[in-house]
């Protein structure tokens, strides 16, 4: 079992910059692939940002590129979300994933996050 906790959610102005963090604990941290995904009322949870579990290789939806950066820490279990130049299409609850692949589906994701609000005003 992974536990995944994600703290960092607030609200913040168009152009602003959030971090958020996921702390994991349970089993080894570094046997998993990490990912960001969000949901907005009424939509569906989306793909946002991956990380193999090595860190080598990241992998970002294309509505997020150039803006947001995912990034670990294996040492302390963290993996993080840098997410600049905020839009208002950005508001959403996001949530940390673990898995043993990276997909964008949320199904194949084995465990989640409780979630953290993100709110971008314009």
């Amino acid at each position: 079992q992974v536990q995944l906790v994600e703290s960092g959610g607030g609200l913040v102005q168009a152009g602003g910059s959030l971090r958020l963090s996921c702390a994991a604990s349970g089993r080894t941290f570094s046997s998993y692939a990490m990912g960001w995904f969000r949901q907005s009322p009424g939509k569906e949870r989306e793909f946002v940002a991956a990380i193999s579990w090595s860190g080598g290789n990241t992998y970002y939806a294309d509505s997020v590129k150039g803006r947001f950066t995912i990034s670990s820490d294996n040492a302390k279990n963290t993996v993080y979300l840098q997410m600049n130049s905020l839009k208002p299409e950005d508001t959403a609850v996001y949530y940390c994933a673990a898995g043993s692949r990276i997909t964008i589906a949320t199904m194949t994701w084995d465990y989640w996050g409780q979630g953290t609000q993100v709110t971008v005003s314009s």
